[in-house]
């Protein structure tokens, strides 16, 4: 049976509803919370990027059961590994053990803020596998000393750390990133149904370990609202991942999708009320070797009618799953 999860988008959601959303998760049932971490939003309509380890810190003290995981974060440019390490160790103890580390090799969108351009994404991938290691490494509890390519560390130690190690995600997107998941990750993350990447990631010694995805719906009660919104705030997600990586702002994004029509975005986002549609759509995750999917409800204000339909209807369908 795959695992339901919720997504605490933080490009569209403000810090306090945050925090407020992740308990309604826990109190709806669902199995699991991931939240984005950015520094901009994709769409200037999306309005919002408040910093998500400061909100999963509160989110921790606000649930009880409801595991947490970062969907995901980049550690080679915007934060050093070795800060993302302390961080990550300091949430598996706030969390009491539920947090896991989502990591993925970033975005342009994100990571050019700090005026050091953007590697391309050979550089990116070198650069993400010797930041990887290095949390790994700091995970031990020991001192860390590391001159490698692109980081150093100097002395390095984590005080404060779970009794488990944090586990760690890894995004992947190509034969590449899967074996570099394979090898570093305890879990594999991928955001559409790709089953060619799972197998890659199985075939390089992944094999038994979780595979995390995502889906973004748009519920109402009125299918056409449902499906504007979808266009509104979800359009720039029809480029593809190569694109997303690569553009450096929300104003670039609203210019690659200018040619988007509604019904492109409903090619991959269920627009209004079918659970059924919600239920084909998940399948295809759990076809593909997916164990985790997490469902993006598009519209910061209709979160409290998609916890209403989630609990009555759409949950115990996908249980079915």
């Amino acid at each position: 049976m795959v695992q339901i999860g919720y997504t605490l988008m933080s490009e569209q959601t403000p810090a306090r509803e945050l925090v407020d959303y992740a308990a309604a998760a826990e109190r709806t049932g669902f199995d699991y919370a991931v939240i984005s971490d950015h520094y901009f939003p994709w769409l200037e309509e999306m309005g919002h990027s408040p910093y998500c380890w400061s909100v999963l810190g509160a989110a921790a003290q606000a649930t009880e059961r409801l595991p947490l995981m970062t969907y995901v974060t980049c550690p080679i440019m915007r934060y050093h590994p070795a800060v993302v390490a302390q961080k990550a160790a300091t949430m598996g103890v706030l969390s009491k053990g539920r947090f896991t580390l989502g990591l993925g090799a970033g975005e342009n969108l994100n990571e050019h803020v700090i005026g050091e351009g953007w590697p391309p994404v050979d550089t990116r991938h070198r650069m993400f596998a010797e930041a990887v290691q290095i949390i790994r490494k700091l995970f031990s509890g020991e001192y860390i000393t590391h001159q490698g390519e692109f980081y150093d560390v100097d002395s390095a130690k984590l005080y404060d750390l779970p009794e488990q190690p944090v586990p760690i995600g890894i995004a992947a997107s190509g034969g590449q990133s899967a074996e570099i998941a394979a090898e570093y990750g305890d879990v594999l993350v991928i955001n559409e149904p790709m089953p060619e990447v799972v197998q890659q990631f199985n075939a390089a010694g992944g094999q038994g370990k979780p595979v995390y995805g995502q889906l973004a719906i748009s519920y109402d009660t009125d299918r056409e609202a449902a499906l504007q919104r979808a266009h509104e705030l979800w359009r720039w997600s029809v480029s593809g991942w190569k694109v997303m990586a690569e553009l450096p702002g929300p104003v670039n994004f609203a210019a690659a999708a200018g040619t988007v029509r509604p019904e492109d975005v409903a090619k991959s986002v269920p627009c209004g009320d079918d659970v059924d549609a919600v239920v084909e759509s998940v399948r295809k995750f759990a076809d593909a070797g997916f164990t985790h999917v997490a469902l993006v409800q598009i519209g910061h204000d209709r979160q409290q009618q998609f916890f209403d339909w989630a609990e009555k209807e759409l949950l115990p369908a996908l249980r079915e799953v």
